[in-house]
């Protein structure tokens, strides 16, 4: 029987019952027991993550000392609670890089001492950076409300502080007029055009889009898990993204490979999509402004916000409100006119409905 090929650091083993298992060790990182069989989308999930030293972690020389009632040791218990467990491997990754740069100047210090005024004068160090001071803020406020279930903390004193105000809306959103502009630039066929339409015409984000292959449609639909929340959303394929596949070499496991035969890395794809839109002329446009773009042209259509969050995997209103804030307002309120004269006729046709059934 051939033996079965594993990627770095993974092995097999049988478990009591004889069923065969895999295991992630790495010297210096902690072992990860794999819950998706090799070559299955979620094992190489899991392989990312352990690589990244997210399911993984490195095992910190000396943590197991850290002074009790440090943050050092409230950050110890807080990487093995729910609070940082359940949510994505992405989303972890960001909040360790916050909480790991944040940690190398204050670990050492007592939780029970953190105060409002302290938290203030960190967040202004970080200044002129606000959304960066903003995220700390974040961070801070979670590590305390896990202090206070720990007993390390009574209060929390990073509720009586405030955000910084961040002016403008983020990643900008792309202009009808700048997608074209990019497709005249790279037309049909080009792995450039594919990314565009990968993004435009599913509105996922680039992390979703640059793992997408074709064993992700099934019955003539796109079934997308998203890596960020977890959310599955299933869409059906529009002719012009049918036709962006088509026009691309095919023959992979994903729809888009770089120069070097292999998917791309989130860094990467990101590095990849800046060189294309530059390329285009548009040094404005991200992949994730294509996201916005997506959700904008749902808002213009008259979609309702249900109709939008069943693309995008929003949950809530207020985010899909963010992505849409772009939307044409001229076309919105056309849109509204005409609903409201629809209304107002359908209202004096029942009138005079009414009237000439009282007359007779």
């Amino acid at each position: 029987m051939a033996k079965r090929w594993l990627p770095k650091w993974t092995s097999e083993y049988r478990d009591r019952h004889g069923k065969p298992r895999y295991r992630f060790r790495r010297k210096g990182f902690a072992q990860y027991l794999f819950k998706h069989p090799p070559g299955t989308e979620g094992f190489r999930q899991e392989y990312e993550a352990c690589k990244r030293g997210l399911a993984a972690p490195a095992i910190e020389p000396g943590a197991g000392r850290a002074a009790p009632g440090s943050f050092d040791d409230l950050i110890g218990r807080y990487y093995r609670s729910p609070d940082f467990l359940n949510p994505s491997d992405r989303t972890r990754e960001v909040y360790r890089g916050v909480i790991e740069r944040w940690r190398v100047k204050y670990g050492s210090a007592k939780v029970r001492d953190l105060e409002a005024r302290h938290v203030e004068d960190m967040m202004a160090e970080m200044l002129p950076y606000r959304t960066a001071a903003n995220m700390l803020r974040k961070r801070l406020s979670a590590l305390m409300q896990f202090a206070i279930r720990q007993d390390m903390a009574q209060t929390n004193p990073v509720i009586a502080t405030r955000p910084y105000e961040v002016k403008g809306g983020g990643f900008h959103t792309w202009t009808e007029l700048e997608i074209e502009q990019y497709e005249a630039c790279h037309p049909l066929g080009s792995k450039a055009r594919l990314a565009l339409a990968l993004m435009l015409w599913t509105g996922q984000r680039g992390g979703d889009a640059r793992v997408m292959g074709p064993q992700h449609i099934k019955h003539k639909r796109l079934v997308i898990t998203q890596e960020k929340t977890g959310v599955t959303v299933s869409l059906p394929i529009l002719p012009p993204l049918a036709e962006a596949i088509m026009a691309a070499p095919g023959g992979a496991l994903v729809f888009l490979l770089s120069e070097h035969g292999k998917p791309y890395s989130r860094k990467g794809f990101g590095n990849k999509i800046r060189q294309w839109c530059d390329e285009a002329g548009l040094p404005e446009c991200t992949a994730h402004g294509l996201r916005k773009a997506a959700a904008r042209r749902f808002a213009e259509a008259g979609c309702s916000n249900q109709q939008i969050k069943s693309w995008t995997g929003h949950t809530t209103d207020s985010e899909v409100a963010r992505y849409t804030a772009a939307a044409n307002q001229e076309t919105l309120s056309d849109a509204a006119a005409e609903k409201l004269m629809a209304n107002l006729r359908n209202r004096l046709a029942i009138k005079g409905h009414n009237q000439l059934n009282k007359e007779a």
